[in-house]
């Protein structure tokens, strides 16, 4: 996988993790918009993490 791919695959992660973290928040009544920043921020931690293991099979630290 070239690495300009294997970027496009990991901003597509984080874009869907922080999209679904700011939706469940704005359905459950959350209005602040700093609240909603800070959401889509965190969103970025499941794929950093993932990015992170070299055992991710799908774009692990150590994936060749």
């Amino acid at each position: 996988m070239k690495v300009n791919e294997q970027f496009k695959q990991v901003s597509l992660t984080w874009f869907r993790a922080a999209a679904a973290a700011v939706v469940a928040l704005y359905l459950a009544g959350e209005t602040d918009i700093k609240v909603l920043g800070l959401a889509a921020l965190t969103g970025f931690l499941g794929p950093a993490l993932k990015w992170i293991d070299p055992s991710a099979p799908e774009f692990g630290k150590d994936k060749k």
